[in-house]
């Protein structure tokens, strides 16, 4: 998953909100001890987050509004006639200061977060909302970018510089620059409300996870779990000053107790705490935020002469239009669900075979079972494979893998200051030995760390006086700690995490574009999972896999029977697991794609349900109350380009299979230059076509997944 944050080009392109680190400190006596304000002298001017204290962030963050909106006055007020030089790219650089400081303090506020930090981001939050509306609806401003942009067939502008000059007029026009004075007043409000609203929901989300905990004290509750999952918990009882076992909402706690454990009764209460956070009429309830956030977009698409707010966010996506969109979710779920339909018979079959009683299966009855039947099928699971995925191996192997695509090379550094003493760190050099980023991995669950798996960057690249300068890449995800007596073993799921986290790296790390607004993973939300997706592919390579797949205690190479196995059991419950992602989908067009209802949060599920869940309805659980995805993070009328960019991704993998995987160099040079360094600078089906030779077939994708043959 990515992370959007803001951007530094003078206008807030988007921001996230979930968590924060910061270090109490007193109040500093000289500004020019805030390390923010002056030039880093850290390694390749990393962030100094062993300087950074809680009280520099609002001061810096003052100062770096103050700078910006200098920088964007000079363009305004300027005498001269407006040029794509004076006043596009001029404020495409205005704004350095603010970059600077955002890019930190957003970043740790989803990996690492304090009450205090969470405070900071509260009250800084508004003020860059502000700032934003403060750029986008200044009319003097957007009078001389509309000028340029109708000249802009007479300026023989490169593509890159084209794209630039578009983006910036749709940017201006699309939120507010033409509405009347009254409108643009409404657009502010709207704007800064909806910011608190997405900051609260995260905070809700983050601290329901955080405050939950199952503790089991008798061993035979214990039942069914393998040693690794019971090793982890008993640490996180030592950790928390409880007796016995602890079990949390985190994936790598949450996922194995609902695979493996035989206590149904306590299967049941972990699968209610995690799909009812948010959702329990208390201090931490997203009910109300999810109806204000819903009208509230709603209304500001309305404003600016959208139907929904889907037809706003779709308008400049790779999809078009929320009709396409729509019609694709529901093809999709026309070949999932027959086949769902079909594998829950088979799981509901297998389980009465082996002791289930009811007649239907329930939600926190499909892991577990479907670990049994997969067991039974293929005689693998999770715990036969975790030896051979060890934390450090699968992080070479990546590196390695990398390498023989796109000759990167990646060497460990001890001296680049970071926000936590787990986090590591890395300089990246291309084949020529060129200095390419620096690259961040911050890998295990904390109190301050929101859940899931993510990448963003510190420093984004661009081209500025003649100097490339080189982008800060963070990956952040939640895998299973080392114990007392075994290193971190991921189980297959986390592995093909890791490898997507690393594709949105790669997308930033060897972006090489002029614009930072254009660079890296700045491409529309249907088309930056592709090279994330893509790398995922690789973890099912015979030829990948032994170069990383290795038992942590013998050194043995994975075994040819096992990666079989493996690979016969990619599409086991395919069905089941396509129609739940596109439930999700579903959920976020029928929010965003129409005019909000006036439905509770279950009405709107259940609409969604009756087409796309099997299993049974059951009260007090809800998914949209913790999906930060769409009311957190940058997904919203978005969700649907996961299952979009796969259709991206199973096609350009049979590329790079079918002319020698990871010796295919003319389709690794060719996604290299046309995708993963191009950035946005370009639309993206024009760039998929210049490295695939067409427009992409779904055809792939269903053959992969299993619904076509």
């Amino acid at each position: 998953m990515l992370i959007p944050q803001i951007k530094k080009t003078g206008v807030l392109l988007a921001m996230t909100a979930t968590a924060v680190l910061a270090q109490p400190s007193p109040q500093q006596p000289k500004m020019t001890q805030n390390p923010f304000l002056a030039s880093y002298t850290t390694p390749h001017q990393t962030a100094p987050f062993d300087k950074i204290k809680n009280a520099d962030y609002l001061p810096a963050l003052k100062d770096g509004l103050a700078q910006g909106r200098k920088d964007v006055d000079a363009i305004v007020t300027s005498t001269a006639a407006p040029t794509f030089e004076n006043t596009i790219v001029a404020l495409e650089r205005a704004g350095d200061l603010l970059g600077k400081v955002t890019s930190v303090l957003f970043n740790l506020n989803s990996a690492e977060t304090t009450p205090d930090l969470q405070k900071i981001v509260k009250e800084a939050s508004p003020l860059l909302s502000e700032y934003g509306n403060d750029i986008t609806l200044n009319a003097n401003l957007f009078a001389r970018i509309k000028t340029v942009y109708e000249q802009r067939t007479k300026l023989k502008l490169d593509p890159e510089s084209a794209m630039l000059l578009e983006k910036t007029y749709k940017r201006f026009s699309r939120n507010g620059a033409n509405l009347d004075d009254k409108g643009k007043e409404r657009l502010r409000a709207i704007d800064k409300e909806l910011s608190q609203l997405s900051l609260q929901f995260g905070e809700n989300v983050l601290n329901e996870t955080n405050e939950y905990m199952m503790v089991v004290t008798d061993e035979k509750d214990l039942a069914g779990l393998p040693d690794f999952a019971r090793d982890a918990a008993k640490a996180t009882a030592k950790q928390k000053g409880k007796e016995g076992w602890v079990f949390t909402l985190q994936a790598p706690s949450y996922g194995p107790f609902m695979q493996y454990a035989d206590n149904r009764e306590l299967r049941k209460k972990l699968y209610m705490a995690s799909n009812g956070r948010g959702f329990h009429g208390d201090k931490n309830d997203n009910s109300a935020i999810i109806n204000k956030i819903v009208n509230l977009r709603y209304e500001r698409a309305n404003l600016l002469s959208y139907k929904t707010h889907a037809d706003f966010v779709l308008e400049e996506s790779m999809a078009g239009s929320r009709d396409k969109v729509q019609s694709f979710l529901d093809e999709l779920v026309s070949y999932a669900r027959p086949a769902a339909e079909r594998q829950l018979v088979e799981l509901t079959t297998y389980a009465k075979g082996h002791g289930f009683r009811e007649d239907k299966l329930q939600a926190w009855d499909s892991g577990y079972y479907s670990e049994k039947l997969k067991k039974e099928k293929y005689d693998l699971d999770d715990e036969t494979l975790k030896p051979y995925f060890k934390l450090e191996n699968v992080l070479n192997g990546v590196f390695t893998i990398a390498n023989k695509l796109y000759g990167v090379t990646f060497k460990e550094r001890t001296d680049i200051p970071v926000y936590n003493p787990e986090v590591k760190t890395f300089d990246v050099f291309d084949k020529d030995g060129k200095f390419l980023a620096v690259f961040y991995g911050d890998y295990f669950p904390r109190a301050g760390k929101r859940s899931g798996a993510w990448m963003n960057d510190i420093q984004g690249q661009k081209i500025e006086n003649g100097t490339n300068i080189r982008p800060h890449i963070v990956n952040v995800c939640n895998f299973t700690r080392p114990t007392d007596t075994k290193p971190s073993l991921l189980t297959f799921y986390e592995v093909t995490t890791l490898f997507h986290e690393f594709g949105h790296g790669l997308h930033g790390m060897l972006a090489n574009g002029k614009y930072e607004s254009l660079s890296g993973t700045s491409v529309p939300r249907d088309f930056v999972e592709l090279p994330s997706q893509v790398m995922e592919n690789w973890c099912y390579d015979p030829e990948a896999l032994k170069l990383f797949a290795k038992h942590y205690q013998t050194g043995e190479v994975i075994p040819n029977e096992l990666i079989e196995k493996i690979r016969a059991s990619q599409n086991f419950m395919a069905g089941m697991a396509n129609l739940r992602q596109l439930r999700l989908g579903l959920i976020d067009m029928y929010y965003h794609g129409q005019k909000p209802t006036g439905e509770t949060i279950s009405q709107v599920e259940g609409r969604v349900d009756s087409v796309a869940n099997l299993f049974p309805h059951v009260d007090g659980v809800a998914i949209s109350p913790a999906f930060s995805h769409i009311f957190a993070g940058g997904y919203s009328a978005g969700y649907y380009s996961y299952k979009w960019s796969e259709v991206l991704d199973a096609d350009a993998f049979e590329f790079f299979k079918e002319k020698g995987g990871l010796e295919n160099k003319a389709a690794a040079e060719s996604f290299r230059k046309n995708v993963l360094e191009k950035g946005g600078s370009e639309k993206p089906m024009e760039l998929y076509k210049k490295f695939r030779g067409r427009e992409p077939s779904p055809k792939a994708m269903l053959r992969r997944s299993g619904l076509i043959l």
